[in-house]
């Protein structure tokens, strides 16, 4: 799973199942296609507030950001690897939002198994 800006990945993530379903159903339009969709800077302002707002109240998991299963899709689980995926997801859109505003016009989420 990745960030692409003209054609060079700028971020990625491994078994970050969560994070996947969320740019599925909210960039996808809910197909898991592992194509490559346009990210808009609403969409990382949204992703960025959910995972802080998880990383404050960890109970807010499940209805905010529920992980998924499938094959390649790591754990289920609420435990450390998920929470360390929400951090790298924080560091990385603030670091595109700060620093990288000019790739916001062109920047693409896909994955691929």
């Amino acid at each position: 799973m990745m960030l692409v800006y003209d054609g060079n990945q700028i971020a990625s993530w491994r078994k970050a199942n969560a994070v996947h379903k969320w740019f599925v159903d909210n960039v996808q339009d809910g197909v898991d296609d592992c194509g490559e969709y346009k990210v808009t800077k609403e969409h990382l302002i949204q992703l960025y507030n959910i995972c802080s707002d998880i990383l404050i109240d960890p109970k807010l998991a499940k209805s905010l950001l529920p992980t998924q299963s499938g094959f390649f899709f790591g754990e289920t689980v609420y435990e450390d690897g998920y929470y360390v995926s929400l951090d790298y997801t924080v560091e990385i859109i603030d670091e595109i939002l700060e620093y990288k505003s000019y790739c916001l016009d062109d920047l693409y989420y896909s994955s691929s198994w």
